[in-house]
């Protein structure tokens, strides 16, 4: 039961009376609806019972959830374009560059990036969500280059309604990632807030010039770090039809630092990088091409997606955002006849801590992938730049993208090779041309049938169940080594990596297959890394 006191309720209400407002919400009569219908004054500091924190979903308190809750990008450039400019020699990028982060250039040499982001939770674990948003407002400071190094938070938070636990579970959760980076967090700011809000202030240095986004060039490769769909997940969750398996992926996903794909970025010389978040893929890409004055083609079945996010698209679970971001990129994108158009909807779904966009001249790209599978980040290439224009879009089947090393889960399904490799991958449902190599040819006139079947077992005993999809990828990549299954291991290592599973997870499961086989299986595994 609330705390009441009633000298200090007889006083207030008298004193919000005689106004004929609440003294604390102008808006409500005195007495407020509050006070008939349950009893309590909140002027007079009088709060009901809070919701037990394991009770509060997340994600069922907002209208849009994660990054999905900014401001459309066509209305919020309309609105930057009317202000003042900035004239400022020692501001390297700002407002007109529609970089990342500023750039600001202090004396002795310092360069300072600063970036701000707050969002919604997309998430129902207050401590996820806290890691989630600390890596997302990380990321604009790795898409430029640069190091962060210190932390603002800003929280909009119902502190008279939910249990304070849940505040203090989110900002425990930010400040564990923020260490986790080298990242120091001084202090923020908090309002009262009927939905919860989280963000933060990061101000991060860079010793060389900082990679823009405005600076692909002709022949540059794009290379994007993260699958997609957490935003057509979010909306799923939301609305009652959560996809389990790949909602786990994409948390594990958001909450994973951009910090090695920076690093990979930096090593290699990218041209150009931005990271994808609530504008979408397409969005910050038409951000990108416009800018660098190019034209950008993107294979389509190249496009990264988590579990269950091209099956929600095509089950007609497409969230606002989309139709947002869609009207943003306007004319400047054409999509050839036979593109799925899930995957048309996917490089429009809006991202929270999605993953870097990075162009890189072909020369180069090599290394990149390179770096980044040493760090077991993925290595998607999605399209390349093909000419100087005023900044369009071309999105295609196949061909945009090259030497692409790390495909998505259900790509992986569609096509890997197995077994010299005509086939498809023993994880996946096998082509009518070939058998899978996990199991017997089927007899002749009965070929298609059972492979189907074959198929749909090896789907179905992949899905999540009393274990959850995410664990049993680390066995059954556990189960490939220990088999010493050279095409399987890839296949397998490819889905593990598009579902947000790290090397040092997978390094872990491969250590359990050698203590059942022993040397041998050592050696494999050593010589399957090598090659991957």
């Amino acid at each position: 039961m609330p705390k009441i006191d009633p000298a200090k309720r007889r006083r207030v209400m008298q004193r919000s009376m005689a106004l004929g407002r609440c003294v604390c919400d102008p808006r409500r009569p005195c007495p407020c609806d509050v006070f008939t219908e349950q009893g309590i004054c909140p002027c007079a500091g009088e709060r009901p019972d809070p919701v037990p924190a394991e009770e509060v979903k997340l994600t069922q308190r907002v209208h849009n959830a994660g990054c999905a809750s900014k401001i459309a990008p066509g209305d919020l450039e309309r609105i930057l374009a009317r202000l003042p400019k900035v004239n400022d020699p020692r501001v390297l990028s700002g407002i007109p560059a529609g970089d990342d982060a500023g750039v600001y250039a202090l004396a002795d040499g310092v360069t300072l990036v600063q970036t701000v982001d707050v969002f919604t939770p997309c998430v129902d674990d207050p401590a996820a969500f806290g890691r989630i948003c600390a890596a997302n407002c990380l990321s604009d400071i790795y898409a430029m280059g640069a190091t962060p190094r210190t932390a603002l938070s800003i929280v909009g938070f119902p502190a008279e309604t939910l249990d304070g636990t849940i505040l203090y579970q989110m900002m425990k959760g930010a400040m564990d990632t923020l260490a986790a980076a080298g990242v120091a967090l001084l202090g923020g700011h908090s309002i009262k807030d009927e939905e919860i809000k989280l963000g933060f202030a990061i101000t991060g240095t860079i010793a060389k010039t900082a990679i823009e986004r405005g600076a692909a060039g002709a022949g540059d490769r794009l290379v994007l770090t993260k699958p997609l769909g957490t935003g057509v997940l979010n909306f799923a969750h939301q609305i009652g039809r959560s996809h389990a398996a790949g909602m786990a992926a994409a948390a594990a996903s958001m909450a994973a630092l951009n910090r090695d794909a920076a690093e990979a970025m930096v090593a290699a010389g990218a041209s150009a990088c931005t990271d994808i978040t609530g504008f979408g893929l397409f969005g910050h890409l038409a951000g990108m091409a416009r800018h660098s004055g190019v034209t950008v083609r993107i294979d389509a079945d190249a496009l990264p997606a988590f579990e269950g996010a091209l099956e929600a698209l095509a089950d007609g679970i497409i969230p606002g955002a989309i139709e947002r971001n869609s009207e943003y990129v306007g004319q400047d994108i054409a999509v050839d006849d036979g593109v799925d158009p899930a995957r048309v909807h996917l490089g429009f779904d809006a991202q929270t801590s999605g993953g870097l966009l990075i162009a890189i001249p072909a020369a180069r790209h090599a290394a990149l992938v390179e770096a980044l599978t040493a760090r077991g980040v993925l290595a998607a290439t999605i399209g390349e730049v093909v000419e100087a224009s005023s900044g369009r879009i071309h999105v295609s089947r196949g061909g945009g993208a090259r030497n692409a090393p790390a495909a998505p889960a259900e790509e992986v399904h569609a096509g890997a090779a197995c077994c010299g490799g005509s086939g498809s991958s023993c994880c996946c449902e096998p082509s009518s041309e070939s058998a899978s190599c996990c199991a017997p040819p089927a007899a002749e006139g009965a070929g298609d049938d059972a492979l189907r079947a074959f198929g749909a077992f090896m789907r179905a005993t992949g899905a999540s169940g009393a274990i959850d999809a995410r664990t049993k990828e680390l066995v059954n990549f556990a189960l490939t080594v220990v088999q010493r299954c050279g095409p399987c291991v890839k296949a397998h290592l490819a889905k593990a990596r598009a579902m947000g599973i790290t090397q040092a997870e997978l390094d872990e499961a491969a250590w359990c297959a050698v203590a059942m086989g022993g040397a041998p299986v050592r050696l494999f595994y050593e010589e399957m890394l090598r090659e991957a």
